[in-house]
């Protein structure tokens, strides 16, 4: 697959280390001012980019030959205050963006295009400047992929269907009630999620402009105390079967399970933080371990084992947890690594029921993904 660019590489750490710190000035802090009174709901948003995809292996030195360019869509909706999850993110914007993209190489990579939900919140809220913080996750389109005949260069993007990640960091200035300008940084991400090989993805980092227009009626903003939080703890139980592609390349999709518990502080009503205990199979050990490694392959290497911190960022009934997890016991044998990861997406669909998507993944190298269901318990307040 060829060694990470050591800039590139550490540019993409940088951006990681971005993504927890916006996400962690969102949970302690607040710089917004006081909201108007009332305010058009509804808007529409049009932005340019112009970037460069990080070549992150080898290849990509020779093989992106220009800049990225694209362009987007949206349709944005305010919130009102309706709800306490609304007032306590202070007023949080939503909604639906249409993404093209180039990506540095027609022949070799093609373009991308995309569909995704949105959510932006405020870092800084006045009436004539705002700094937003903004993340998008949906499905893209990539025109090309890869074949071993026709396109066997294109060893990043294995599938026309794949996840895209967006987050932005922008700023907004205000000239009107329903005129403004938006700038910022924008970093792009799309992959199969391991579920067609090859698969080391694209990322894409941008800067953008484009204008932002208001339209709709007028909606009051709905302004009142919230009550005092108590912390409450959680215990719950989870099982997620999942499947994936060996590095081998054949087309077979193997089954992967993980059984895991975990406890949750609920340290405030935005974030609860906790760890727990994990135990994963993976059926495709031996034939991974028949191409990436000389050591003898044994069944109990199906089976690895492992403890987890874990951060969790709530809105009402949903949630976005990151997990950062070592081996411990049953070690992994097929890659080496010490360390796992899981990004995870959860909904609490009922008090004591919930089912989430996971990815798996060691650092940033993807491994596969899972759909959980689980059973929580809380303490009483």
């Amino acid at each position: 697959m060829g060694k990470p660019g050591s800039l590139f590489s550490y540019i993409y750490l940088q951006m990681k280390k971005l993504y927890f710190l916006f996400t962690a000035i969102i949970v302690f802090t607040n710089f917004t001012v006081a909201q108007p009174d009332s305010s058009k709901t509804l808007s529409i948003r049009t932005n340019l980019f112009s970037g460069v995809v990080l070549p992150e292996y080898n290849f990509y030195d020779y093989l992106i030959q220009k800049p990225a360019f694209g362009m987007e869509c949206s349709l944005t909706k305010k919130t009102t205050g309706k709800t306490m999850w609304e007032q306590l993110y202070k007023y949080p914007e939503y909604g639906l963006t249409f993404f093209y993209t180039s990506i540095g190489n027609k022949n070799v990579f093609g373009n991308e295009l995309a569909i995704f939900p949105y959510v932006k919140t405020f870092l800084i809220n006045t009436s004539i400047f705002k700094l937003t913080n903004e993340f998008g996750l949906g499905l893209g389109y990539a025109t090309k992929k890869f074949d071993i005949k026709t396109d066997y260069e294109n060893v990043a993007i294995g599938s026309h269907f794949n996840i895209h990640f967006n987050y932005k960091l922008g700023t907004t200035w205000v000239f009107t009630r329903n005129f403004s300008l938006s700038t910022g940084l924008s970093f792009t991400h799309f992959s199969n999620a391991n579920m067609a090989e090859p698969n080391l993805g694209i990322n894409i980092v941008s800067v953008f402009a484009g204008v932002n227009y208001a339209i709709g009626q007028k909606s009051e903003i709905k302004k009142q105390e919230l009550e005092k939080h108590k912390p409450k703890q959680e215990l719950a139980f989870v099982y997620a079967p999942g499947g994936r592609h060996s590095r081998a390349l054949d087309s077979k999709v193997y089954f992967t399970s993980s059984i895991s518990i975990e406890y949750k502080y609920h340290l405030k009503r935005k974030l609860h933080i906790g760890g727990g205990l994990d135990l994963f199979y993976d059926s495709s050990s031996k034939v991974e371990m028949s191409v990436s490694s000389n050591e003898p392959y044994k069944s109990i290497y199906d089976y690895k084992s492992g403890i987890h911190i874990s951060q969790e960022i709530l809105y009402d009934r949903f949630s976005v947890i990151l997990q950062e997890g070592v081996y411990v016991g049953l070690i992994d044998h097929i890659n080496g690594s010490y360390f796992y990861n899981r990004a995870i997406l959860r909904w609490k669909f009922t008090n004591h029921f919930f089912m989430n998507i996971s990815m798996k993944s060691h650092l940033n190298i993807l491994d596969y993904p899972e759909l959980g269901f689980g059973y929580y318990i809380t303490s009483k307040k």
